[in-house]
């Protein structure tokens, strides 16, 4: 309602004040009335009733109707008229709530003389068995009967004409319902929740039928709309609601058959239809509406290359889906379509698909305009060309027990990870600076949690109610952005910060109230290299913070590095770290690393020798890109590390470099992606007993090296373990003759 005023002079402070006050004293007064009036006018023989002119509404017991004393029980007769104090009144109606919760109420009875029953009028009342609706009544209010499941069968008059929304409601003993030819309007989730119900029919008067009308009526089995009603039909004994004009099935049940004349199948169509157990959706259909198979019961389900679009939760909560494939005519997919199917392991798009896909087999829906990944399940790998996590995309996936986002990824959207319960830990990459409101919320398997120093903002009740989480790591020097659920339920855990930072978040608004926030290292040096503390116990290498300082000469990059008393294990080499280094000559990876990111080394232009730890499992895109004068690679790892495309080193690299890696896994590096493109691969390391220079034979130079060794005392080149052939621990005489023996006589 909008008010208007006359045009006045600006008032004094003292009369803004004034009418405030009087404002306020108003709205106390009206509370105070409201706070002690009572429900009824009178009361007759146990029945109250309020007064309008010379008629009389039955309404509820005590003060107010949500109450739990004082309830009306039993058998209840409702007078046609009733005196009180010398007047009569005549009984219209019954109010609303007047009957709510009284579960005790067995029976009702209602007379002639009412002509309307208010909504939740007999809301909760589940000990009614029986009521008859007199004919007098022409409409049946929201909620009347709200979840009166003793309810097994409530004629309904010739005289309604609108049955309202919920209605009948969980009314789970209602077996049978017969909706005469006067109603025209049946509202939504008017019988929604009656498992017990059987078949309906529905007469030719009826124009207009509610979302979710039946929803959850899971014994549906029959359905028949009148031949000659003019909006509906059930046309071939299909077993369904079909609207005539556009060919849309509204309302489906565990026997229907799709016909080939069906273009759309509605919203809520077969919602909470647990016993449809198989569908065939012919190919005349091109649209399938919001949650339209939404708690039914299939294994799999067979969309044809007509459909054009999929609504949103259209296929939720189906738990024994366990495999769907997306045709290249869909152009437009709601919100994840197929939350709460906790056995879909597989998602195919097809091929062709111009607005979707599932690239590298990932087991996901991907929008391919935008790289959103839409939809996963409990197989899915989230490929590092993906940008972002959308609503919903794992919402109740609780077989998805691990998931590693990529680098490329920078939000992950509503409810991502909802009720994730498989997931025990989740690495959110550096590249995300939004997380949305309830992401990670009811994911109850989360022991911990870290979120990296990109973070900006994360939504409300993101991180709540996540039972196992022990402790949370925030890496972030500036407190991201949240609000006062984000973490509900987990303050009383140990939140992990940069210690630089740790007054910011003890300041910052709803981050105070942690009750327990520990300072962690964050960026440091370390005798002229610098890291990053990615937990409370490892660190990685990362470019200097003053980029005018650059990495130069020989670096030996150590296995540990100690900082302000904590100790941290060198694992990673981050994306970038040495970057355009112009003047860096040789780098030492040491085995503790097991990563070398994305361009790490790119335009190390004086770059001549490398040396790559045993650790080193993974070497990112770029990552030596550029440096052309490399002239000596060598590897420590017996297995070839696995690297992420051909252009990890130069052409001119692949071209002019000695790779060294060992002697006995030359055919495994020549035999692997992008370490084959080497032209050069030689093996180190001594082959065994008596080969002292490490060629890989025992030969005359072995003698004239070892010999060097004794007589110089300088052991640079030769293998101990290899030239100390008669083991007494040390390089003497014994050794050359022992090996020139075994020359002569072709001992091993």
């Amino acid at each position: 309602m909008t008010y208007r005023t006359k045009k006045s002079t600006q008032p004094t402070k003292n009369q803004t004040s004034m009418k405030h006050l009087y404002s306020l004293s108003l709205l106390l007064l009206a509370f105070l009335l409201s706070a002690t009036a009572t429900a009824h006018d009178f009361e007759v023989d146990g029945i109250y009733y309020n007064i309008n002119g010379n008629e009389a509404t039955v309404t509820y017991k005590g003060t107010y109707s949500h109450q739990n004393t004082d309830r009306y029980s039993g058998f209840v007769t409702i007078p046609a008229a009733v005196t009180y104090n010398g007047a009569t009144y005549s009984v219209t109606s019954i109010g609303e709530w007047a009957f709510d919760n009284c579960t005790g109420l067995t029976n009702i009875y209602i007379p002639n003389s009412v002509t309307s029953i208010g909504k939740g009028a007999f809301y909760l009342c589940s000990g009614l068995t029986s009521v008859t609706i007199p004919d007098s009544v022409t409409t049946i209010g929201t909620a009347t009967f709200y979840e009166c499941t003793s309810l097994s069968s409530v004629t309904i008059p010739n005289s309604i004409i609108s049955i309202g929304n919920h209605a009948f409601t969980g009314c789970s003993g209602l077996t049978n319902v017969l909706i005469p030819n006067s109603v025209t309007t049946i509202g939504s989730w008017a019988f929604s929740g009656c498992s017990g119900l059987t078949s309906i029919d529905i007469p030719n008067t009826v124009t207009s039928i509610g979302s979710s009308a039946f929803y959850q009526c899971s014994g549906l089995a029959n359905i028949v709309v009148a031949n000659d009603n003019p909006i509906f039909d059930s046309r071939n004994n299909c077993n369904a609601i079909i609207e005539t004009a556009t060919s849309t099935l509204v309302i489906g049940c565990k026997n229907t058959v799709i016909l080939n004349s069906i273009t759309s199948i509605g919203n809520d169509a077969f919602t909470g239809c647990s016993g449809l157990t198989n569908v065939i959706i012919p190919n005349s259909v091109t649209h399938i509406g919001d949650r339209a198979f939404l708690s039914c019961s299939f294994t799999s389900i067979d969309i044809p290359n007509s459909v054009v679009s999929i609504g949103d939760d259209a296929f939720k909560w189906n738990p024994n889906l366990t495999s769907v494939t997306i045709p290249n005519s869909v152009t437009t997919i709601g919100i994840n379509p197929f939350s709460g199917c906790i056995r879909l392991a597989n998602i195919t798009v097809d091929t062709g698909n111009l607005c979707y896909d599932s690239r590298n087999n990932c087991n996901a829906i991907i929008e391919t305009a935008t790289n959103a990944l839409i939809t996963g399940c409990m197989n899915s790998v989230i490929p590092n060309s993906v940008t972002s996590i959308g609503d919903y995309a794992f919402s109740r996936c609780s077989g998805l027990t691990n998931i590693d986002i990529p680098n490329s990824v920078t939000s992950i959207g509503h409810s991502a990870f909802e009720r994730c319960s498989g997931l025990t830990n989740i690495d959110i990459p550096n590249s995300v600076t939004s997380i949305g409101a309830y992401a990670f919320t009811n994911s109850n398997g989360l022991t911990s949690i870290k979120l990296p120093n990109s973070v900006i903002t994360i939504g409300n009740y993101a991180v709540s109610y996540c039972s196992s989480l022990a402790e949370i790591y925030c890496l972030a020097l500036t407190p991201p952005t949240i609000e006062s659920g984000t973490f509900l339920n987990c303050y009383e855990l140990s939140l992990y910060v940069p210690f630089i930072a740790v007054d910011k978040y003890k300041a910052a608004d709803y981050w105070n109230n942690f009750t327990n926030i520990v300072g962690m290292p964050y960026t440091f040096e370390v005798d002229g290299t610098s890291y990053h503390a990615t937990t409370m116990n490892t660190a990685t290498v990362i470019a200097h913070n003053d980029e005018a300082t650059l990495y130069s000469g020989d670096v030996v990059i150590p296995d540990s590095v100690t900082y302000e008393g904590y100790t941290f294990a060198v694992t990673g080499i981050e994306n970038n770290a040495f970057e355009d280094c112009y003047d860096l000559t040789s780098v030492v990876i040491p085995n503790s690393v097991t990563h070398i990111g994305e361009q790490a080394f790119q335009g190390c232009t004086a770059l001549t020798s490398v040396t790559i730890g045993s650790g080193v499992t993974t070497i990112g895109a770029k990552a030596f890109n550029y440096c052309n004068a490399l002239a000596t690679v060598k590897c420590i790892g017996m297995m070839p590390p696995v690297m992420a495309s051909t252009d990890c080193f130069s052409t001119a690299a692949y071209n002019r470099a000695t790779l060294f890696v060992p002697r006995q896994f030359v055919d495994a590096y020549q035999a692997a992606d992008y370490w084959y493109k080497f032209a050069h691969i030689d093996g180190w390391g001594s082959a065994g007993r008596g080969d002292i220079d490490g060629d890989g034979a025992v030969n005359i130079r072995d003698v004239t090296t070892l010999i060097d060794a004794i007589l110089t005392g300088e052991h640079e080149g030769v293998y101990f373990e290899s030239a100390d052939v008669n083991i007494n621990g040390r390089l003497d005489i014994g050794d050359v003759t022992t090996i020139i023996d075994m020359l002569l006589n072709d001992i091993e």
